[in-house]
């Protein structure tokens, strides 16, 4: 049943003390992206880095974690390595579930440890354990050696680093359970600022469902509704890697470093057939999903001069397999998951690594750098290289990697390619379906193709007219806001409506939230602005490379004047969400 109030364990890292705060405002942050926002105002300093050690991290669950279907994601919120301002990433996996069995609302971890240390935590219990043979090691061998440490499986889940988060690589992700991860804008980064190598939440303990017929009727109301569509289907049998044929299709799937969108040969090797028959082990699932749409192929890695080899299994995306494939010009499924793996091991986020190489590419090709900075041959297709690329990425082999590990813009600045960078805010995930989506992923809160509808919408539509579609940004947030509030999986929000999570919320023991969703998410999106805002951000500060504006897809060639346009009303439009005196401006 809902709480009132939110229970939420800190952990000082600093002192090595614990303390459970019990929390209100759960009527107004709801769980997830509300409560990280709150969370993050109660720990956190706008106004100093992001490295500092008093800096929360946070993991924060919803309201229906545990009682409803694919509920299944956890809300991770830091101030960024990457722009240093406020963000969050989302990841499913077993994390959600385990706070919940551990009867907490969130986890906030602050200070800085003496060594590198792992954090445990159960219902009414946690410890901090010396990590520091830990150091250096790879996210495999990091997850292995953690699961041993903390016993039987259970409810647990357990997250961890590579060497990318050791080093402060802004592009470092979080590995969750093996097969998920906090991906985007440094996560790893800043767990590693904490001398934190891996955290295990026990969830150990339990927690009551709702007696009689009401609960059960509505729960299978939803899962029906998350099972029994077309979509769902598709993605249990194909996963998302079934976008690329259509992607590519409508020229809007970025090919070699965005010089192309489409390529009717190339696609042959890496779509989502060929994955399926070829590459796929197995299909996993996020705890509380009955969709399962992970897809799990394997590499083989030769371990002796004798050719034995060992099978490592990975699970495959659509967005890793556009970074590492068809942006890096590679077109063998195989040599994608050998690309993705290398990534794995030193744990930075594939998108952001995969497009920060196409670049380099490119910036070789035009011998703005040499060799002696990207230290192998990187060239369009060549996957053995961008196999051992991304672990000089990953580990800061050299200056240029360093700079480059910092972001594809920090690394043109220095020498020079910008026109050619292709980021929106961050690396830009994998859709070039033209304005709409290029001012979206630019400016969203995440700077993420998840923060709005632009990139589904823009498939279908070719309209160019400046009010709908800022309209259409503005309008699609607190919905979406809602979703991540919950936590729920966004493949879910054609079935969890506002009316379906109200009836959810109700059920539980929550109508007093239910009663007021519509103004609940306006004030959490607004509340999410104000911290973004207050820590640095400002749309007339984001760069557009000139990369997008020669973009061609199914629509025709982009229409600079009209992206520009696009961009300057939808910036308008975020800065008067919040109150001036948030807006720090520096353009």
């Amino acid at each position: 049943m809902i709480r009132d109030h939110f229970r939420v364990l800190e952990v000082n890292m600093s002192t090595g003390s614990g303390r459970v705060h019990e929390l209100d405002g759960r009527g107004h942050a709801i769980g997830g992206s509300g409560l990280a926002a709150l969370l993050f105002e109660r720990f956190g300093s706008p106004e100093l880095p992001w490295n500092h050690e008093t800096q929360p991290f946070i993991l924060a669950i919803g309201p229906l974690t545990g009682a409803f279907p694919m509920m299944s994601k956890t809300v991770a919120a830091f101030k960024s390595p990457y722009h240093n301002q406020y963000t969050e990433s989302h990841a499913g996996g077993r994390s959600a579930l385990a706070l919940r069995f551990a009867d907490l609302d969130a986890l906030v971890i602050t200070g800085r440890a003496e060594t590198l240390s792992c954090v445990e935590a159960g219902s009414g219990k946690f410890r901090i354990v010396d990590a520091s043979f830990m150091k250096g090691l790879d996210a495999y061998a990091a997850g292995r050696l953690l699961r041993s440490m903390c016993g039987r499986a259970g409810h647990r889940s357990i997250i961890c680093i590579g060497p990318a988060g050791e080093t402060g690589v802004a592009m470092a992700c979080v590995n969750a359970d093996t097969y998920r991860h906090f991906g985007r804008l440094g996560g790893g980064a800043a767990l590693g600022a904490k001398n934190v190598k891996g955290i295990i939440v026990h969830g150990d303990g339990s927690f009551e469902l709702p007696a009689g017929q009401r609960y059960r009727k509505l729960f299978k109301t939803v899962h029906d509704g998350v099972t029994g569509t077309a979509i769902m289907r598709k993605y249990n049998r194909l996963g998302t890697p079934a976008n690329l044929q259509s992607l590519n299709d409508i020229k809007s799937l970025p090919w070699r470093n965005l010089r192309q969108t489409s390529d009717a040969e190339g696609i042959k090797g890496i779509d989502r057939e060929r994955f399926a028959n070829d590459a796929l082990l197995g299909k996993g699932a996020c705890a509380g999903c009955p969709v399962g749409c992970i897809q799990i192929g394997h590499v083989r890695e030769k371990i002796s001069e004798d050719n034995r080899h060992i099978i490592r299994q990975l699970a495959y995306d659509y967005e890793p397999v556009f970074a590492c494939g068809t942006m890096l010009g590679v077109t063998d499924c195989f040599q994608v998951l050998e690309i993705m793996d290398a990534m794995e091991k030193v744990a930075i986020d594939s998108i952001s690594g995969g497009v920060a190489l196409a670049w380099a590419t490119e910036a070789l090709e035009r011998g703005i750098i040499s060799e002696k900075e990207t230290l192998v041959r990187l060239k369009f297709g060549n996957g053995a290289e961008y196999r051992r690329a991304a672990y000089l990425l990953g580990t800061g082999a050299n200056d240029f990697y360093r700079l480059l590990g910092q972001g594809t813009l920090k690394a043109a600045a220095e020498y020079g390619g910008s026109e050619f960078a292709c980021v929106l805010g961050q690396e830009m995930a994998g859709y070039a379906t033209g304005e709409l989506y290029f001012a979206s992923q630019s400016l969203s809160f995440r700077h993420s193709h998840l923060d709005s509808g632009a990139y589904a919408l823009e498939q279908k539509h070719d309209e160019r007219d400046i009010d709908k579609a800022v309209e259409f940004l503005i309008g699609d947030e607190p919905g979406r806001c809602l979703l991540t509030s919950m936590v729920a999986c966004l493949f879910s929000r054609s079935v969890y409506t506002r009316e379906v999570m109200a009836d959810c919320l109700d059920a539980l023991g929550g109508g007093h939230i239910a009663a007021n969703l519509e103004e609940t998410a306006e004030r959490i999106r607004r509340h999410r602005w104000q911290i973004r805002f207050a820590t640095g951000f400002c749309p007339d500060d984001v760069e557009l490379p000139k990369r997008f504006y020669k973009v061609k897809t199914w629509k025709g060639a982009v229409d600079p004047r009209y992206l520009d346009r696009l961009r300057l009303a939808y910036g308008r439009a975020l800065k008067g969400l919040v109150d001036g005196k948030h807006i720090k401006c520096r353009g």
